[in-house]
């Protein structure tokens, strides 16, 4: 991607609301712009990274069964009365009616669409277990949406629906979904603590639920953790105070942000919409449910969170907008008028063979089908190239400049390290695999 045509505008400062780093630096890189409070744009350089999460989680999930769908975010009032959620669904719902008169919700997650839907299929024990997901906007009615997109009204979600015709194949796949989950974060770069945690409106009393916890100071949620046996609660669930319930030892309180969350849903909603299948001796019984969510946008602005310095963002690898920023350093002689002392001007040879090197450099990387913006802009200096890299924060950076070309090399810098090194044009090759 050239970044003369790349749609993006960076800012010196971010916005006065703007509280969190992860709000600040994502609207200050250009990754995303604010339509609305809790309402955001998602611009090339945030919908690619938003993307590369995506495809970690299809991956993932299709790896444990899972079949991906795609259902209405307009939702008839009816299904939300057959659970008694019209009216009690915290935050409340998005509702509009048509121009029939007739009412609908903005969907804030989808048991009672997914619910209905399943009945095509099952009848019998045979028909279970299934598993369908979708990634898919949602709208939550947040009375306080800040934090940038750790709090928003609108936003993508990947929900998986499991059905199953036994506790015992529930809690089977329940434990797959948290490995698989694990498995994504990491992917991300994140680490996570699985903490024990209420299923609010969207499970029956008591019912087993995790989040999934990544501690940063800015998080909203707090949890009680056990660093001897990795126990952890959230704090809002706790009745109990610092001692860890398995093995006693002392429990530490820490914020964290909540990126995942997986519930049991037992058989509240297949009974609400009699979800019934057969089983082998010929009872009928209702079908076992879990739900297991994941919010795109949070778990993005998360990574920013755990992954940024004092110059910017500092994108893990598997989720970057592009693996390669590669710098065409301009030439000296274009800030002529603005320069006093006599300086030695490169020649217009000079500034030919960098734009020569540069656009060959270019070629190979896409060629090698790697992802590199490439910055070809002749009206900037180098030190706003170069900050607006730190800013932007693709992992590697490689800069063409007269300098680097008297020895044959490039210049090679390592956006989480400091050291910069000179590399032989002819060995980049094996910095690639970093």
């Amino acid at each position: 991607m050239l970044q003369s045509q790349l749609f993006y505008k960076t800012k010196k400062e971010a916005p006065k609301e703007a509280k969190i780093i992860s709000h600040k630096l994502l609207l200050r890189a250009g990754f995303i712009s604010q339509l609305a409070t809790g309402v955001y744009n998602f611009l090339p350089l945030g919908w690619r990274v938003h993307k590369k999460i995506e495809d970690i989680i299809r991956e993932e999930i299709e790896k444990i069964g899972g079949q991906e769908i795609f259902l209405p975010t307009l939702q008839p009032k009816e299904i939300w009365q057959k659970t008694n959620r019209w009216e009690k669904m915290a935050p409340p719902l998005f509702k509009l009616k048509d121009i029939h008169k007739k009412e609908f919700a903005l969907g804030p997650t989808h048991e009672e669409v997914i619910t209905q839907l399943a009945k095509l299929k099952i009848q019998s024990y045979k028909d279970l277990p299934f598993y369908l997901f979708q990634i898919q906007s949602k709208f939550r009615n947040e009375m306080r949406a800040t934090g940038g997109l750790l709090r928003v009204r609108e936003f993508i979600m990947k929900d998986l629906y499991s059905f199953h015709s036994s506790e015992k194949d529930f809690e089977n796949y329940f434990e797959k979904i948290a490995n698989s989950y694990e498995k994504i974060f990491k992917r991300c770069g994140l680490l996570t603590i699985k903490s024990e945690a209420a299923g609010g409106s969207f499970t029956e009393a008591g019912a087993k639920t995790y989040e999934f916890q990544v501690p940063a100071e800015s998080g909203e949620d707090k949890i009680l953790f056990c660093q001897k046996c990795k126990f952890a609660i959230n704090l809002e669930t706790a009745k109990i105070k610092n001692v860890c319930p398995k093995c006693k030892a002392k429990l530490k309180k820490i914020n964290t942000i909540e990126v995942g969350h997986i519930f049991d849903l037992g058989t509240k909603y297949s009974e609400a919409f009699q979800l019934y299948f057969v089983d082998e001796t010929g009872v009928k019984k209702p079908v076992i449910m879990g739900c297991y969510g994941i919010g795109l946008g949070r778990l993005m602005a998360t990574v920013v969170e755990v992954y940024h310095d004092e110059r910017g963002i500092i994108w893990p690898k598997a989720v970057a907008p592009f693996l390669v920023h590669l710098i065409q350093i301009p030439s000296p002689a274009r800030s002529r008028a603005k320069v006093k002392k006599r300086t030695k001007f490169s020649s217009p040879e000079d500034t030919k063979k960098v734009k020569e090197n540069s656009e060959k450099l270019y070629q190979s990387l896409q060629k090698a089908k790697i992802e590199v913006l490439y910055d070809d802009r002749e009206d900037k200096t180098a030190g706003e190239k170069l900050v607006e890299s730190d800013l932007i924060g693709i992992p590697l950076r490689i800069v063409v400049s007269e300098r680097t070309l008297v020895k044959n090399c490039v210049e090679v810098k390592k956006r989480n390290e400091k050291k910069v090194k000179l590399v032989k044009i002819k060995q980049l090759p094996r910095f690639l695999n970093f």
